[in-house]
């Protein structure tokens, strides 16, 4: 290893350590949702007192942070330490790739996209709060780059508690093992996929009386002017379901998870050789997310910042980002485009870590939720959009989540910089040559 590759990994290395300790002290941390507090009342409840609530969320990622919680009665509190319970999930989960991965696949890239995950995506946002949404990601993720890295008990395993902890990513693990059974033809792949169902519905037994009772039952909206609101279940159109999720400013994914565009580039499809399999098995999960969500009733995820049932997507549109930082092309299209997604992804990263959530919930459930829908689909009142009408305020705190953040995106788009810079200059002379001549010019005789 030379000293400049050295050097490259101390920083880098460095870079996420530090990061790590920006996004646990600084980033601006709270129960932030209904469905927060809702967790963190169902495991206070069970540590507490130890009565089982028959609330409608799972208890995985709730019992997982329980240790924490219970420092939190010596050392700080047990609500500050649910906050930041994500950030540690990430990290240890960040660790456990790198030991998987160690030997097998580049580390660089893999520092490259975590570097983009945790700095220049939509987890950021996803950080601040006690979602379950982050740990089942990152769960599923672990489990994915075990599977592919030949540990196959341990990653399905992961996967199965991560999938226990969203039901609903249920359908995401069946098109995951399907596509094992097609490639090895052995039906144990079928396996986890009953394992998940068999624990979801222990669960629903145990804790609501019943293997199918999930606590949904008559969950409903508010009747708005939306022609589908206030109905149940899965009762929302698929086609406008999909396209929402997709689409629309305060949900889309294509606003969100911009990097998810890049695997539709025939040179990115080329560069991710050495990761194809995880990235197909995470976008498969990102697919079967879409499916189930788009008929739900709440596909927008209710109050939130984005897209949070699609949190896991940040980490193949991360991956496909850092493919291209790390062998960045020659070409000016590409430099560009690569330059272009990561400048927008990097912008949802700080949005989403000054975002001001009590103006969101303030403005968008005001009047009965009858204006809910305008934070869903008007781009001045989405959460990408509403920093650039009038940019939050920031304390010292936020200011330094923001610098951090823009300082790793100075050192990962330097590389195509260089490139757009470099070809723009290489340019010149054939521009020149190929420039008209004058008429004055051309009417001159020697």
């Amino acid at each position: 290893m030379s000293s400049s590759t050295r050097l490259t990994t101390a920083f880098e290395t460095a870079l996420i350590a530090g990061g790590f300790v920006v996004l646990f002290a600084l980033l601006p941390h709270a129960l932030f949702s209904t469905d927060d507090q809702t967790r963190f009342d169902d495991i206070e409840q069970l540590l507490q007192h130890g009565h089982l609530t028959g609330s409608h969320f799972s208890l995985v990622m709730p019992l997982a942070s329980a240790p924490f919680l219970l420092l939190g009665k010596v050392l700080g509190s047990p609500e500050w330490w649910a906050a930041r319970f994500n950030v540690i999930v990430v990290a240890v989960g960040t660790l456990v790739v790198f030991r998987l991965v160690r030997g097998r696949a580049d580390l660089s890239l893999v520092r490259i996209a975590v570097l983009v995950l945790c700095f220049a995506s939509f987890l950021t946002s996803a950080l601040r709060g006690y979602g379950a949404e982050t740990f089942s990601a990152t769960m599923v993720a672990v489990g994915i780059v075990a599977l592919v890295t030949g540990r196959r008990v341990g990653g399905w395993a992961a996967m199965v508690i991560g999938v226990v902890n969203t039901p609903p990513a249920l359908i995401g693990l069946s098109l995951i093992a399907g596509a094992e059974l097609l490639r090895t033809k052995r039906l144990r792949c079928l396996a986890p996929l009953v394992a998940a169902a068999a624990l979801i519905m222990l669960e629903s037994w145990v804790r609501r009386g019943g293997p199918l009772v999930t606590g949904y039952h008559g969950d409903h909206g508010v009747k708005t002017i939306l022609p589908y609101s206030g109905r149940p279940g899965f009762s929302y159109p698929l086609l406008f379901g999909i396209a929402s999720i997709l689409f629309s400013f305060g949900r889309g994914l294509l606003f969100y998870m911009p990097g998810l565009l890049l695997w539709f580039g025939v040179e990115t499809r080329r560069l991710v050789q050495s990761c194809r399999s995880t990235i197909v098995s995470m976008l498969l999960f990102v697919a079967g997310l879409v499916l189930v969500y788009a008929k739900w009733w709440a596909w927008y995820g209710g109050f939130s910042w984005g897209p949070r049932f699609f949190t896991v997507a940040a980490i193949p549109a991360s991956l496909l980002i850092a493919v291209r930082l790390q062998r960045p092309s020659a070409s000016i299209r590409s430099a560009g485009i690569t330059v272009v997604v990561l400048a927008a992804s990097a912008w949802v990263s700080i949005a989403g870590a000054v975002a001001d959530l009590n103006w969101f919930a303030t403005f968008c459930n005001q009047n009965d939720y009858s204006l809910e829908s305008i934070c869903w689909y008007t781009p001045e009142f989405s959460g990408v959009g509403r920093p650039l009408v009038q940019f939050p305020g920031l304390t010292v705190s936020t200011a330094v989540v923001v610098g951090y953040c823009a300082l790793v995106f100075a050192y990962l788009a330097a590389r195509p910089c260089i490139t757009l810079v470099r070809a723009s200059t290489s340019l010149r002379p054939a521009l020149a040559r190929t420039r008209p001549v004058s008429r004055s010019r051309a009417s001159r005789r020697p």
